[in-house]
């Protein structure tokens, strides 16, 4: 989440008249991630996220996201549900952008990650990974190996002299972990999240509560949605493996969907990947980010330290 494209009041008020949410009562930008323009709307009967899609996301990918998050809260995943407006249509316009409404999840991301808390989440990933092989409808991940090379090939245009390190660094590995990952075929398929990260997971009262900001998600490996948890949830001060959440978080998972032995053994190199996704759009948001954008650029180092520690791992 963040905020690029700036909305006025009367524009807004305009906008929920589509709906049937009540008057609006305030509204405030959220600077936490890095893709869409997001603000949290309250109104005189309720909160919710609305988010505008900035020119990064597809517009033609947006009615696969909204019906996937429909059809998993129809699954009983805690999720966000589109709000459609009097006319039925849960995608509108907005300042320019497509946008859409949300429901508004109650909890909070965790300040400290306990392994119990990554317990919950493996379960709580592999539910949502049972509840999508219903959803019959594919996305192909745009960030899979063959998208991180033409990513690479956009983050060597600028940057300083420790982005061009980085970036030297980063080449061989990248050049690894593609020819070494698993064919089509090889390992379980089906719709994963693909960005669960620690703000994306709430909890209330030590209980997870709900998963948000499905605009990643896609089909692909159901193990490699489980290595962008070890990656996203078992580091300590982004250096540190923690071994005793990465044991939680995956026993949490096989307590719903047992890995096969095919899954274990890609585990390494699919953590490497995950490892590599990140460092890579980090990277570019790092060197492209427009100035004055009200957005936090994350760090991409974090992941190459993520990416080293896997690459010197036989399991997980």
């Amino acid at each position: 989440m963040a905020v690029y494209t700036d909305v006025k009041e009367e524009v807004l008020r305009d906008f929920l008249a589509l709906y049937s949410v009540g008057e609006l009562r305030s509204f405030t930008g959220i600077a936490e991630g890095i893709e869409n323009s997001n603000f949290l709307v309250e109104t005189s009967q309720d909160r919710f996220i609305l988010t505008l899609f900035e020119k990064r996301m597809n517009p033609e990918d947006l009615p696969w996201f909204l019906g996937l998050m429909n059809h998993l809260a129809e699954q009983g995943i805690a999720c966000p549900q589109p709000i459609a407006a009097r006319d039925g249509i849960v995608l509108h316009q907005l300042a320019g952008r497509p946008a859409v409404m949300v429901s508004f999840l109650k909890g909070h991301s965790l300040d400290e990650i306990m392994p119990s808390a990554c317990e919950q989440v493996g379960r709580a990933l592999a539910r949502l990974h049972e509840a999508g092989r219903s959803y019959r409808a594919e996305r192909p991940n745009a960030l899979a190996p063959q998208g991180w090379v033409e990513l690479f090939a956009r983050c060597t245009d600028g940057g300083d002299e420790k982005i061009a390190a980085l970036i030297a660094e980063t080449e061989s590995a990248l050049d690894h972990i593609v020819t070494s990952w698993p064919e089509a075929g090889q390992l379980p398929c089906g719709q994963i999240h693909a960005d669960l990260f620690v703000d994306n997971v709430f909890f209330r009262d030590g209980s997870l509560s709900g998963v948000i900001d499905f605009y990643f998600a896609c089909t692909d490996f159901l193990a490699y949605d489980l290595a962008i948890c070890l990656n996203a949830w078992c580091f300590e001060e982004d250096r540190h493996y923690r071994q005793d959440r990465a044991e939680a978080l995956l026993r949490g998972y096989e307590q719903v969907r047992p890995l096969s032995k095919a899954e274990r053994e890609a585990l390494p190199v699919l953590c490497q990947g995950a490892a590599m996704r990140f460092l890579l759009t980090r990277l570019y948001d790092w060197v492209h980010t427009p100035a004055g954008a009200l957005v936090t650029r994350k760090d991409p180092w974090a992941y190459q330290r993520r990416l080293i520690h896997f690459q010197k791992v036989s399991h997980v």
